[in-house]
């Protein structure tokens, strides 16, 4: 029964992708709101680490799960071990800059299996628990270059293209169930880059209309929001979080 003013209190979260910036964020709202979030991360270990940290130093509950998204097996231990799991937040991601014609087949792979495949391996390592329960949550993290287009980035554009598809998909296969899925589309976002992320003159040349980069907690409360469950009938969506840099 949800605690008042925690509506995911007894709900367990798990954040693929989660050791900085937006999952970081996304973890310690999901935590204040009460569920016990399971913080992912391949490598970066001491990063995940002192995300489980800050939200047990806040009253909130959270465990370490180290695995990679595309390992399939590695992904069924993980909801194994953290399960059963209620709310799943695809974050992993690749943020690559390669010119097209400098691109290999490796390249193109590995953007499809972190975006698209992690988040297939992890949704059918949890969709089973979720429908047995009558309840649950999916959110996939797009990207808004797969709807403005994106020079240097095609491969990682076409994987999360392919997640709008995947999430209209799932809400229709399991509504009944009492399951939603919806895609969540960041904009340009103020947060530690990759070296290979967004380059600082491509990110100054988009115009945003509030005239800012989002901030990390922007994006996660509008994940979070989606999570809780008054949002029952919000399903199937793709919802931009950009300052109005994208209007669809």
């Amino acid at each position: 029964m949800p605690v008042s003013g925690r509506p995911l209190s007894g709900k367990t979260a798990l954040v693929t992708g989660a050791s900085r910036n937006i999952g970081r964020e996304i973890c310690l709202r999901l935590a204040r709101d009460g569920a016990h979030v399971c913080v992912n991360t391949r490598r970066a270990e001491e990063a995940a680490r002192g995300v489980v940290a800050e939200v047990e130093a806040a009253g909130g509950s959270a465990s370490l799960h180290m695995a990679d998204v595309t390992d399939e097996a590695a992904v069924r231990a993980m909801a194994e071990v953290a399960g059963p799991v209620d709310i799943l937040v695809n974050n992993a991601a690749i943020r690559r800059h390669v010119p097209f014609l400098e691109s290999t087949l490796e390249d193109w792979r590995e953007a499809q299996a972190v975006v698209l495949e992690g988040a297939y391996l992890c949704a059918r390592a949890v969709l089973a628990s979720m429908q047995a329960k009558g309840w649950g949550r999916i959110v996939n993290m797009g990207g808004v270059s797969a709807h403005m287009g994106m020079a240097e980035r095609t491969q990682v554009t076409a994987a999360k293209a392919g997640l709008v598809g995947f999430t209209k998909g799932l809400a229709k296969e399991f509504g009944l169930a009492g399951i939603t899925v919806n895609c969540v589309v960041p904009g340009l976002i103020d947060t530690v880059r990759d070296p290979g992320g967004l380059r600082p003159e491509q990110a100054s040349a988009v115009p945003i209309a509030v005239g800012r980069q989002g901030r990390p907690e922007e994006v996660a409360e509008t994940v979070v929001h989606l999570c809780r469950p008054e949002s029952a009938y919000i399903t199937g969506a793709t919802i931009h979080v950009n300052g109005g840099a994208y209007l669809p």
